[in-house]
């Protein structure tokens, strides 16, 4: 039996997403519902019949590969958030971005499919996706196979526990101007994600640092109380101050 020690894959398509940076982007796919994102599909994929029939399905999955993480070396064991950053597992027990092979897999729920030109598009919804994180493949989500109802999660049993967000009167203004100028409800993005506890675990329990987060063009502040998060006030990213993450 022969092995091949290495494999090329062609990329079938780039995100375009709300998440500029990885700082701030939701551990999991589905738990950010408000998060969208666009798959362009690249040229010779970029037609309308490699997607004819998608539109039945509800969920996709998407395979991809951690761009922003191909400079990085691997580890064989990690410290997942959920065990606080201080228990180290198996890098193959987790889904952490630093593996052998940055390869990624997200299941997300499917918006309309279009075209804009030569532009051949798929709107995503409850994403996790970085903005111009490369696509290799696409498949269908099926429901008696892919949701296993007595499957075991192990060290990640439930969703994280929810954080409570407020919003300053700033924030608040700043938000309703910017759907108005957008149509894009920043505000309950921001809530979401936020309520996920964005910060690496070393800084759970700490109060008072400002913090920020990129979602499109708006630079987020916001500061962790003992009760809960504030959102401070928007910047466009033009002018933020490159304050610490």
């Amino acid at each position: 039996m022969s092995f091949h020690s290495s494999y090329s894959f062609q990329t079938i398509g780039i995100i375009h997403s709300c998440y500029t940076q990885k700082f701030g982007i939701p551990r999991q796919p589905g738990l950010v519902k408000e998060a969208t994102a666009t798959l362009e599909l690249l040229p010779p994929f970029n037609r309308l019949d490699t997607l004819e029939g998608l539109d039945e399905f509800s969920h996709i999955w998407i395979h991809f590969i951690f761009h922003k993480c191909l400079t990085d070396s691997w580890k064989a064991k990690v410290r997942p958030p959920r065990l606080g950053g201080k228990s180290k597992v198996g890098v193959f027990s987790t889904r952490a971005t630093h593996r052998p092979n940055p390869l990624g897999l997200s299941v997300v729920k499917l918006g309309k499919i279009f075209q804009e030109g030569k532009k051949v598009l798929i709107e995503l919804h409850g994403s996790d996706l970085l903005d111009g994180t490369p696509v290799v493949d696409i498949k269908p989500y099926l429901t008696y196979s892919d949701s296993i109802l007595d499957a075991k999660s192990g060290f990640a049993p439930s969703p994280p526990n929810k954080k409570i967000v407020l919003f300053s009167t700033t924030a608040e203004e700043q938000c309703q101007e910017y759907n108005k100028q957008t149509r894009r409800n920043i505000r309950e993005l921001i809530a979401e994600i936020l309520s996920q506890d964005p910060r690496p675990s070393y800084l759970h329990g700490k109060t008072g640092k400002l913090h920020a987060f990129q979602l499109w063009d708006i630079d987020i502040k916001w500061q962790a109380n003992t009760t809960h998060f504030e959102v401070l006030y928007l910047e466009p990213i033009q002018s933020a101050n490159k304050e610490a993450r």
